[in-house]
Formats: C-alpha cells, sequence, structure tokens
C-alpha cells in the first residue's frame, strides 16, 4: 500500500527546492519504509544540485536522516514497526570492500549514493518522475525509503530529531579522526575548515586526548566555537601563513591535518603543515576534477602520507551507536552546531547555510511520536 508523501524537489541544476505531493512506493523485502521526524542539511546535496557532483535529475536530496519506521520488508529481522532510526550512506554487500569491513569504499558507492540505484529493485521510490534513492533515502521528504543495511536503530533517550546529521557529516568528521588516524594521546592535529565536519572533528580529537588541537579558518566566530569545543588554538587563514603559523605552535609541524574545506589552497598549506611522517587526510571534497600537487621529492623524503577519506571510514551500524553515547555522557556536544527550520524553508536554510548563518540546518518534518 502506497503512502502520500511530501517532497522537495531539484529539477536541474542550480534550481532552487520545490515542494510537490509524491506518493512513495512500498518497501522491498530488505527495505524498511521510514517516516522522516528531521533530516541534516550538507555541504554535499548543495554540490549535487549546483552540478558540481554527479545526480540524476529531477531528484529528491537529503542523506542525513531521522525518523520512525512505519513498514518493514519481509526479510528484513534486526528492524521493525516503531524503532527510531538513523540513516546512512548505501553500499551493496557484496564487494570486497563491503565484505572486508569498509563499505565506504563499496564497489558501486556512486550509483548506489549519487545516481539513484535502490538496493535490490528496478522500481522507482516515487510513483512519479522523479529520482529519489539518493543515499538509499532520500530524506528531504516526509517519507522515505532506505535499504536495511544503511538503517541504525538508536535508543529511545537520544533526541531523534536531532541525530540525522550523524549518519554523514558529524560521523565524517569524527570518524576522519577516530577511525581513519585513530590517534595516540598526545598526537598533534590541526583541522582545516571548522564547519559541522571540521567541528566534529575537533571534538573527536579531544575525545582521542590530541594536543595540541588547532582549527584554522576565516570566520571568526566558527574559530571561537572550536575553541569552546576543544581546539587548543586557532588560526585565522587569511591573515598569515598558516604553516609558518602553525609551527609557531608545533615547532617541527603537526602530526595529522584534517582537511575539511575542500578548497586546493588550504590542502597545500596542510601538507606543508605536517612534520615528517605526518599524515594529510583529505575529506572536504573540492569540484570535480581538482587536481591536488605535491612535490613528489618531499613526498618521498618527509615520509608524509597522503589519505582519502569517505564518511569518516564508518561501519555505521557500530559508529553511530558509539556517538550517541559519547553525546549522551557528554562528552559529544553537536547538538551545538545545529540550527533547526521547518521543512517548508528549505530553501532559507539553504541560503543561510551558503552564508554562513548557519553550521548544521536541520529541516524538521514532523514529531517523534
Amino acid at each position: 500500500m502506497t503512502q502520500s508523501a511530501r517532497a522537495a524537489i531539484v529539477d536541474k541544476a542550480e534550481a532552487d527546492f520545490r515542494l510537490s505531493d509524491v506518493e512513495i512506493d512500498d518497501p522491498g523485502p530488505h527495505e524498511v519504509r521510514i517516516r522522516i521526524v528531521a533530516t541534516g542539511l550538507c555541504h554535499t546535496d548543495l554540490a549535487v544540485r549546483d552540478g558540481m557532483l554527479p545526480t540524476n535529475f529531477p531528484v529528491v536530496l537529503g542523506h542525513e536522516g531521522a525518523g520512525v519506521i512505519e513498514a518493514a520488508g519481509a526479510h528484513v529481522h534486526d528492524l521493525k514497526p516503531g524503532d527510531r532510526v538513523v540513516l546512512s550512506y548505501g553500499s551493496c554487500g557484496d564487494c570486497r570492500p563491503c565484505m572486508e569491513g569498509d563499505p565506504a569504499y563499496c564497489d558501486d558507492f556512486t550509483d548506489l549514493n549519487f545516481l539513484n540505484k535502490r538496493l535490490g529493485s528496478e522500481d522507482g521510490v516515487f510513483r512519479d518522475d522523479v529520482n529519489a534513492a539518493f543515499f538509499q533515502q532520500s530524506s528531504f521528504a516526509t517519507y522515505a525509503i532506505a535499504h536495511e543495511r544503511n538503517v541504525v536503530k538508536v535508543p529511545d533517550e537520544a533526541p531523534l530529531k536531532l541525530l540525522g546529521p550523524l549518519g554523514c557529516g558529524i560521523q565524517t568528521g569524527a570518524g576522519a579522526v577516530l577511525n581513519t588516524l585513530a590517534p595516540r594521546a598526545g598526537t598533534s592535529i590541526a583541522v582545516s575548515g571548522v564547519g559541522s565536519v571540521g567541528l566534529s572533528a575537533v571534538m573527536a580529537a579531544q575525545l582521542a586526548g590530541c594536543h595540541p588541537i588547532i582549527a584554522i579558518d576565516m570566520q571568526e566566530e566558527r574559530l571561537k566555537l572550536a575553541k569552546e569545543l576543544g581546539a587548543t588554538h586557532t588560526i585565522k587563514a587569511d591573515e598569515g601563513d598558516v604553516p609558518e603559523m602553525v609551527r609557531e605552535i608545533a615547532a617541527e609541524g603537526v602530526d595529522a591535518v584534517i582537511e575539511c574545506s575542500g578548497a586546493k589552497p588550504a590542502a597545500r598549506a596542510g601538507w606543508a603543515s605536517l612534520a615528517n611522517r605526518g599524515a594529510l587526510l583529505i575529506v572536504g571534497a573540492p569540484p570535480g576534477g581538482t587536481d591536488y600537487d605535491f612535490d613528489a621529492n618531499e613526498h618521498i623524503l618527509s615520509g608524509r602520507k597522503i589519505i582519502g577519506c569517505v564518511e569518516g571510514d564508518s561501519v555505521v551500524k557500530v559508529f553511530i551507536p558509539r556517538l550517541i553515547q559519547h553525546y549522551l555522557d557528554g562528552n559529544f556536544p553537536f547538538d551545538r552546531l545545529i540550527s533547526e527550520y521547518s521543512f517548508e524553508d528549505i530553501n532559507k536554510a539553504v541560503h543561510d547555510m551558503e552564508e554562513g548563518k548557519a553550521i548544521k540546518p536541520i529541516l524538521t518534518m514532523s514529531e517523534d511520536t
């Protein structure tokens, strides 16, 4: 039995979101249908909307959903109607990276997450001519279909409407530190670009006992917040030579730089800020076709590493519950990044995010009942 839904649709690259009523399909054997309570707005959504990352228009975006399961497929065994859940990225489960525990590097990642390939079904999610399996959820809608692989049950005591960003942006920043870098206490770290991803990395670095923790950005207010969330030092990137300023804090350079801005000059500055044997983690996505260049001999002789990082190397059913517990314990206050908007105000939320007025907008669709 189909369900009526309200969805935010992008008809073509660089268009605004428009709200429309649609009919959503029943879940397949390994899928669930979720009533969306709230969903985060991510820079990836905007990059796809603007044609900087691939998709097939018209499309329903949204990939940080949180809600309540209303229907489950016949072969779904660990989820049931009434469960409160967070939605994350899609993966096939059958390729070598998936089977080796690295689903963020799934061989089918682009099709399943950007090109609206519905895992396990050839049917469209909506009974309309619109694509809607973005990150196996398309959660810019009041209802969504998700595969059981990318659905994470959350505890009743957790505030459901705040949890959606754990499915992408926040797990990306935190996971880059806790999963990919996995630092020992005392590791020196710089975070370049302290939006929602970078601030999550700052909080995770504090959790891991890193020192110093250097936040780098051009916005004073974000640097102030980074200091409140665990950064020991801040650098305003447009006020001098960043590598030189880093070395005023850590004389030999830092052990790791988490580059979250997606800006080519920031990546180059991050590389130059590393100590010998240090690691540059590339997290922020630049426009497609961007080349980062590093001197080969400098690379060899310094022993520095360049590491790509998708979704914080997270196994979502393991890592997202850990982040929630850190939050409930008072050690990971990601709620300080969030600004709430009604779903109908999606274009205002986009504007505020683009203008730097909101770090992590959340769109609310319904009550957590």
